[in-house]
C-alpha cells in the first residue's frame, strides 16, 4: 500500500485496515513456517504495510495533540 493511499484514508478505517493487516501478517508467518511461501517478500511487504499504517496513526495522533495544546 502506498503512503498517499494510507493518508487519504480516515483514521477508522487506517485502525480497521491496521487489524486486518496484522492478521494477515500472522497467518503468512505461520503459514511460512509450516510449508514456504511461493513468494516470502510479501512477508517483508505486510510487515511494511502495517509500519506504515501505525506511522501515519501516530502522526494523526501527534498533530491532534499539538492543535489541543494550542
Amino acid at each position: 500500500m502506498k503512503n498517499n493511499v494510507i493518508k487519504e484514508l480516515s483514521t477508522s478505517e487506517l485502525q480497521e485496515r491496521l487489524a486486518v493487516d496484522k492478521l494477515q501478517l500472522n497467518k503468512m508467518k505461520i503459514n511460512h513456517a509450516v510449508t514456504p511461501l511461493e513468494n516470502p517478500n510479501k512477508i517483508k511487504e505486510a510487515r511494511r504495510d502495517v509500519a506504515r499504517i501505525k506511522t501515519e496513526l501516530r502522526k494523526r495522533e501527534l498533530d491532534s495533540q499539538s492543535v489541543d495544546n494550542k
